[in-house]
């Protein structure tokens, strides 16, 4: 008889790192937001950006002109150690592709 075995190909992941935990209420919080860059993004967060300003007057909104823009420069050590020295409380990343 003939045996077939099938494989599972996507494997698993570890968690290494959970994400960071959700802030409770976005009133009174500095927020950033970070473009990816992509199709159409240079629409999306400046609409996020009224939005949340609309939602929570007292939240502080960053806009993407704050940091760096472009995929290439999203995981890089000087976005982080920028956000990091900007004080936001959250950052929201834009990818609007």
């Amino acid at each position: 008889m003939l045996k077939i075995e099938f494989y599972d190909p996507s494997g698993t992941i570890d968690i290494s790192q959970a994400h960071a935990p959700r802030l409770a209420s976005l009133e009174r919080k500095r927020i950033g937001l970070l473009s990816s860059g992509k199709w159409q993004v240079h629409r999306i967060l400046p609409m996020l950006k009224t939005l949340l300003e609309e939602d929570f007057p007292s939240a502080q909104v960053l806009s993407e002109r704050s940091f760096p823009q472009g995929s290439t420069f999203i995981g890089t050590e000087e976005t982080a150690q920028l956000v990091k020295r900007s004080g936001v409380d959250a950052m929201i990343i834009g990818n609007a592709a």
